[in-house]
């Protein structure tokens, strides 16, 4: 190979070698993201449903992909104003939060982990999603939602938060169709004034279907972010996310987005495939340029023409007889 061609070679091979680690990133780190699965938990020590008290045994966090949410339910606003579920749907996708606002510590612990997670996100409440927080509490108020919205809004930080993030509450009646329209079951102990609740938020597309469950207190930046992306439909979000979608896939059973091999595979091996016909598109612009064939130089050992040979004196001409 030609030493003035090395480089170019080498910056293609580095530039399909870039694409596809901005592709598919590290199933590693995709790990790290996440909180522990259901199935993590339980094999981590906590008991099965069977083992647990009476009350715990009819509180979790059931899927319901694809569920129309009703949107049609009457909730109370930060200002204590009527609104419908609905209001806060049908331009962008939103991510829904089931808490009540005087929990002494689960409910806080999601909604801190919703803050810091969509804290590093480039897309951004109110511009890119809605956040619709729902006290499951009948007896909470539109000022605690309020007090609460405060708090987040200035952890937040981000200009607009305050229009795309609702902090609501509502009736028994409409609480009871929400929770069990997106599965959150939960069970009120009257001994010490608490509910036990699961942990988790939902991700909604824009016209109100569940697209996305992630569980536990902690959710990874990038998998909320593909959940984000894809229940806006491809409206939302760069080509990269797009690539990334195509390497990762949500497995409803852990609530996670999984690395899919093949997928890679296949895309490394269209990487490849684009590398090569782009380096001898390139030789051949570069030959053409030069306004030389790209064909293989003459050998050093090709016969040379001989000194005898017809026309040609071996004397210099000085020496050469005289006619």
């Amino acid at each position: 190979m030609n030493r003035s061609t090395e480089p170019v070679l080498r910056a293609t091979l580095i530039g399909s070698a870039i694409v596809l680690a901005l592709a598919c990133g590290s199933g590693v780190a995709a790990a790290q993201d996440l909180g522990p699965s259901p199935t993590d938990r339980v094999g981590a020590g906590v008991p099965p449903a069977s083992a647990m008290p009476e009350l715990l045994q009819d509180v979790g966090l059931d899927q319901r992909l694809n569920t129309q949410l009703p949107l049609n339910l009457a909730f109370k606003d930060e200002q204590g104003r009527t609104v419908r579920l609905g209001d806060y749907f049908g331009r962008r996708p939103v991510i829904l939060v089931l808490a009540y606002y005087e929990c002494p510590m689960l409910c806080t612990q999601v909604l801190n982990g919703l803050a810091s997670a969509i804290g590093v996100l480039n897309f951004s409440v109110g511009k890119d999603f809605e956040i619709v927080t729902v006290s499951f509490d009948p007896g909470e108020t539109p000022e605690l939602a309020r007090n609460k919205k405060a708090t987040y809004i200035e952890r937040y930080k981000r200009e607009g938060a305050e229009a795309g993030w609702h902090f609501l509450t509502g009736s028994q009646h409409s609480i009871a169709q929400l929770t069990r329209a997106v599965g959150f079951r939960y069970a009120y102990n009257a001994e010490v004034d608490q509910y036990a609740h699961p942990s988790g938020i939902m991700v909604a597309t824009p016209d109100g279907r569940l697209s996305r469950y992630f569980y536990g207190i902690e959710y990874g930046p990038r998998d909320l972010r593909l959940a984000i992306v894809e229940a806006s439909e491809g409206k939302i979000g760069s080509a990269v996310d797009a690539l990334l979608l195509y390497c990762y896939h949500y497995d409803p059973m852990t609530g996670r987005y999984g690395l899919i091999v093949m997928r890679v595979l296949r895309l490394a091996g269209g990487a490849t495939v684009l590398a090569l016909a782009s380096f001898v598109l390139i030789m051949l612009r570069r030959e053409r340029k030069l306004g030389r064939p790209f064909s293989p130089q003459p050998s050093a050992l090709s016969p040379k023409p001989s000194a005898l040979s017809p026309g040609h004196s071996a004397l210099p001409s000085s020496l050469s007889p005289k006619p």
